[in-house]
């Protein structure tokens, strides 16, 4: 299905070190690397989790479980979604965080802090 909100399709998935990459030589141009402090892209990156926090706000768990349904919302999710990932991976960036590294250590003590069969 095409998106109608797209006029042009977006390149062929980059991965993780190439997304960032990218996010810094769009930052780069603009000289706005004065303002990507970790402070300032925390605060962008729970700026944005609201505004899709603010899609599902008065929705029911039915309805939010449909949302991808309508074309106009659901163009909106995916610009909020890449919008939380892009000052994530930004903020990654900054501080010399290794996002899958960081992650996987996450489950790795998730895992044995709830091991499955006792919750």
């Amino acid at each position: 299905m095409t998106d109608p909100h797209d006029a042009e399709r977006p390149r062929e998935p980059l991965g993780l070190a190439g997304l960032q990459h990218r996010l810094a030589g769009f930052a780069a141009a603009r000289n706005w690397q004065p303002y990507h402090t970790p402070k300032n892209l925390a605060a962008a990156l729970s700026v944005e989790a609201s505004e899709l926090l603010e899609i599902f706000q008065w929705l029911t768990p039915e309805e939010s479980a449909r949302v991808m349904d309508d074309p106009d919302t659901a163009h909106r999710v995916r610009d909020e979604v890449a919008d939380v990932l892009a000052y994530l991976l930004q903020f990654c960036e900054v501080l010399g965080v290794d996002p899958l590294t960081a992650l996987a250590a996450k489950i790795d003590r998730n895992e044995r802090r709830f091991p499955a069969g006792e919750s």
